[in-house]
């Protein structure tokens, strides 16, 4: 047989020294039975030291009552979850009801039945027992989810990183096949940004950009020449002005870079990020009027982020040297687009553009490319 340090132990409280000698005659086999005659007794024992299941009678005059000792039980965070068993001789069924809307698990009415009062007290310790087993159970599971989760948290942001990584690459492979370095992706990218997030946070009418919409736009405008990949060396890289024919041959770079989107996106189903990509690589050349290519669309038929991604385009153009031209300075480049608002640019985004002239100058010069001196630029 257990020693009584190894049983599990039970508290009895009732006032009825009868009671408490029936309980412990029934129960002292197999359970280490602890008997107090008062709801103030049983609590100080509680106090220092544990319980596995309490018999508690309801009417305990001059001291607390039942109910008042199941209203400390349930309110102290060590002992709410202690299985309690109302051991009474109340008949009353508005009492049962009450203890049990209290927190009690059982209700047995007084003179008890021995063998009822051991099935009550060994079902309701192994329910106890099961529930902490399932509890313990659910902390350990919760914290390998949480585990697991952090490791794939760690591993979406590597592959994040991966991807971004990718793209900037792919993107400054891009921008170098007719630039000296990738300052125009990154100033064309900067000036996106300024529109965009003005756009996000003063949204009016059909311009409207969600913030993971505007994040997309931000990532994706710098694939928007990623069709010169397609081009031959002697047209693109022709030190002067390119002849009707070859301009020809450059203006297919949308549809070029819209095919290889197109290709990505087949290959790894629908990607927010990649859809904006090929919107801005196939539409960043259209104009306000109709008169752009590829297709010749118009006004608000042009995706909403090509349109922005021309008006940073076409900025970044005019402010930089090329071989046929030199750098225009950011009040010639601003007039320029303001003269052509409303037939190349939208002329809601030019408006955009008037409220940042000034972070439009900054990022030109935070960006510069870096040239020989004898290069003419803007000064």
């Amino acid at each position: 047989m257990a020693s009584d340090g190894q049983k599990p132990i039970i508290l009895t409280v009732d006032d009825e020294p009868v009671i408490l000698n029936a309980v412990l005659a029934a129960l002292k086999q197999d359970y280490a039975v602890r008997p107090f005659k008062s709801g103030e007794a049983a609590l100080d024992f509680l106090s220092k030291n544990r319980a596995d299941l309490i018999l508690l009678d309801y009417n305990m005059p001059p001291g607390m009552t039942g109910f008042e000792v199941l209203g400390k039980l349930q309110a102290n965070e060590h002992w709410r979850n202690i299985p309690v068993i109302f051991l009474t001789g109340s008949e009353k069924s508005e009492d049962e009801v009450t203890a049990l809307e209290l927190g009690a698990v059982d209700y047995l009415l007084k003179p008890f039945n021995e063998r009822s009062l051991v099935t009550r007290v060994r079902l309701q310790l192994e329910l106890f027992r099961h529930r902490n087993n399932l509890e313990e159970m659910v902390v350990e599971k919760t914290e390998e989810i949480a585990y697991a989760n952090t490791r794939l948290e760690n591993i979406n942001r590597k592959l994040e990183q991966r991807d971004r990584i990718t793209l900037d690459l792919l993107a400054q492979a891009s921008d170098m096949r007719d630039h000296d370095t990738g300052a125009h992706i990154d100033r064309t990218t900067a000036y996106t940004a300024v529109i965009v997030n003005d756009i996000v946070a003063n949204p009016q009418g059909d311009y409207r950009i969600p913030e993971n919409e505007g994040r997309d736009i931000i990532d994706a405008v710098k694939l928007h020449d990623l069709g010169k990949l397609a081009m031959p060396d002697a047209v693109l890289l022709k030190p002067g002005r390119l002849d009707e024919s070859e301009f020809a041959i450059i203006k297919t770079h949308p549809t070029e870079g819209s095919k290889m989107l197109r290709d990505a996106i087949q290959k790894m189903e629908d990607d927010s990020l990649l859809r904006t990509a090929l919107d801005i690589t196939y539409g960043h050349h259209e104009k306000w009027d109709g008169s752009g290519y590829p297709e010749g669309v118009k006004e608000k038929a042009i995706p909403l982020c090509a349109r922005i991604t021309a008006v940073a385009d076409v900025y970044d153009a005019l402010t930089s040297v090329r071989p046929y031209k030199r750098a225009f300075t950011p009040e010639e480049a601003f007039d320029i687009i303001y003269k052509d608002a409303g037939t190349h640019f939208d002329p809601y985004l030019v408006e955009v553009l008037k409220r940042h002239e000034d972070e439009f100058r900054e990022i030109a010069i935070n960006h510069r490319d870096d040239l020989p001196p004898e290069v003419a630029v803007y000064q």
